[in-house]
C-alpha cells in the first residue's frame, strides 16, 4: 500500500511540475473533472460533423474517425505545448461552409475543399509565427470582426432550418415554411424545443443530451435506424486520409475561399481565446494572452492536422469555458479531453446512427450563439453599421461566407473613403478591398 501511495504521489508531483498545477491554483482531481466537463459539452461534434460532411460526399465513418482523432491530436498538443485548458475540434460553421457552399454551391470536389482547408491552416501557422497575426487583427475594424461572427451564425442557422425541413424552397417567394407533418421535420422541431429548453436552463452538455434524446424519439417515428451494435471496431479512416487535392486548391480562383476560411477561423479563435482566458488569469495587465502565441500556434496546427486526416477546419471551442468554470486552469484539462476523444472511437455505431433531423437543431442553436455578436456593433455610427450589416446579411442571402466577407470589406473601405473618413481605414484593408474588387470584376 505504501509503495502504491508513493507511486501515486510521484505521478501527481510529476504532473504538478509539468503543468504547474500548484502555481495555477489547481490539482489533478480538479483538472480531470474539468476535462470531463468540457468533453461532455462538446462531444456533440462527433455526431454533427459526420452528418454535415457526408453531404459533401465524404464517407461518414471516415469523417467520424477524422473528427475524433483530429480533436484528440489538436487538443493534446494544446495541452502539452501551450499548457492551456482549451479543447479543439472541427468548427461548427466552417464545416457547413465546407459541405454546403464549397462542395454544394461551388461544385468543388471535397478533395479540393480539403486542400483549401490545409492551405488556410498553413497561412494561419505562418501568420502566427511571423507576427502578422497582430497586423491583421489591428487592420480589420472591430465592427467587421463582430459582423463576420454574426453572419456565420445566421448562415449556420439558415442551413439548419433548411436541413430540418422547417424552411423550403419556393418559386414565388424564394423560401417558405416547410411541412411539419413530415416525420423528419417534426422530429427536428421536437429536438429544437428540447435543445432550447436545456440551453436556457444552463444544462451542461445540453446540446449533446438533446441530440441523444431526439435520436431516441426518432426510433418509433422510423427516422432513427438502430445500429446492430453499440460498441464495435472503429471504422476505417482511409477514405478521407491524405486525400486532399492541393493542386486544385492552389488555383487563383480559390483565393477568396481560402481567405474566408482563414479569417473566419482567426476571428472565431481570437474571440474564444479572449473570452475563455479572461476567466483563467491568462490575460496580463496589457490585455495580452500569456503564452498566447503558443496557444494560437496549436490552434493553427489543428487545422493542418484535421485536413490531413480528412475533416474541415479544426478550431478552439468556446465550450472550453465549461471546464474552466469548474476549475480547469492548465493543459492537463486538455489532455483529459484528448483521451476522451480517443476513447470515443469505439462508439462509432451510436454516432453514425444519429439522423440528420437530430443534428439540424444544433446548427440552429450554434447560429443563435454566434449571432449574439451583433450586440457589439455600434449601430449609431452608420459608416460602421452599414458595412457590418452588409457582411452579416450577405452571408446567408448569398449562401457564401466569402461573398459576405468580400462585400463587407468593400463597403467599409469605400464608404469611409467617400465620407471623408478614409484615414480611419488601415492600409491593409485597402489592399484587401482592391483584391476583392478584382475578384468580382474578372474571376467570379
Amino acid at each position: 500500500m505504501k509503495e502504491e501511495s508513493a507511486i501515486s504521489n510521484a505521478s501527481g508531483n510529476g504532473l504538478d511540475r509539468f503543468f504547474a498545477l500548484t502555481e495555477n491554483g489547481t490539482d489533478v482531481k480538479t483538472e480531470v473533472l474539468a476535462g470531463l466537463t468540457t468533453f461532455v459539452t462538446m462531444a456533440y461534434i462527433l455526431f454533427v460533423n459526420p452528418n454535415i460532411l457526408e453531404a459533401a460526399g465524404m464517407d461518414k465513418g471516415a469523417v467520424f474517425m477524422a473528427t475524433a482523432l483530429a480533436s484528440a491530436a489538436a487538443t493534446l498538443f494544446m495541452g502539452v505545448f501551450a499548457n492551456y485548458p482549451f479543447a479543439l475540434a472541427p468548427g461548427m460553421g466552417l464545416n457547413a461552409f465546407f459541405a454546403y457552399v464549397m462542395v454544394g454551391s461551388m461544385g468543388l470536389p471535397w478533395q479540393t475543399a480539403l486542400g483549401a482547408v490545409f492551405l488556410s491552416g498553413i497561412i494561419a501557422v505562418i501568420v502566427t509565427l511571423t507576427g502578422l497575426r497582430e497586423l491583421l487583427i489591428k487592420a480589420i475594424p472591430v465592427s467587421l470582426k463582430h459582423a463576420v461572427g454574426a453572419g456565420i451564425g445566421l448562415f449556420i442557422a439558415f442551413i439548419g432550418l433548411v436541413n430540418s425541413g422547417m424552411v423550403v424552397a419556393s418559386e414565388a417567394t424564394l423560401v417558405d415554411l416547410g411541412d411539419f407533418t413530415q416525420p423528419s421535420t417534426l422530429l427536428a422541431t421536437i429536438g429544437l424545443i428540447i435543445m432550447a429548453v436545456f440551453v436556457a436552463k444552463g444544462v451542461k452538455g445540453g446540446i449533446l443530451i438533446s441530440i441523444l434524446i431526439t435520436s431516441i424519439i426518432g426510433i418509433p417515428m422510423e427516422v432513427t435506424q438502430l445500429p446492430a451494435n453499440i460498441i464495435s471496431t472503429p471504422p476505417s479512416i482511409a477514405p478521407g486520409f491524405l486525400k486532399l487535392d492541393l493542386a486544385g486548391a492552389l488555383k487563383f480562383s480559390m483565393f477568396p475561399v481560402i481567405f474566408s476560411l482563414f479569417f473566419a477561423d482567426l476571428f472565431d479563435t481570437i474571440g474564444t481565446f479572449v473570452g475563455v482566458a479572461s476567466r483563467t488569469g491568462m490575460i496580463d495587465e496589457q490585455g495580452n494572452l500569456k503564452r498566447g502565441n503558443k496557444a494560437l500556434f496549436a490552434d493553427s496546427l489543428g487545422t493542418v492536422i484535421g485536413s490531413l486526416l480528412g475533416t474541415s477546419n479544426t478550431t478552439t471551442y468556446v465550450e472550453s469555458a465549461a471546464g474552466v468554470s469548474v476549475g480547469g486552469r492548465t493543459g492537463l484539462t486538455s489532455v483529459v479531453v484528448a483521451l476522451m476523444f480517443v476513447a470515443s472511437v469505439i462508439l462509432s455505431p451510436i454516432a453514425l446512427a444519429v439522423p440528420g433531423a437530430a443534428v439540424a437543431p444544433a446548427l440552429i442553436m450554434v447560429g443563435v450563439f454566434m449571432a449574439s455578436s451583433l450586440n457589439e456593433i455600434n449601430f449609431s455610427d452608420f459608416s460602421e453599421a452599414f458595412p457590418a450589416f452588409i457582411t452579416a446579411v450577405a452571408m446567408p442571402l448569398t449562401y457564401s461566407i466569402s461573398y459576405g466577407l468580400a462585400l463587407g470589406f468593400i463597403a467599409y473601405s469605400v464608404l469611409k473613403l467617400l465620407t471623408g473618413k478614409g484615414k480611419e481605414v488601415h492600409w491593409v484593408m485597402y489592399i484587401l478591398t482592391i483584391l476583392f474588387i478584382l475578384y468580382f470584376a474578372f474571376i467570379r
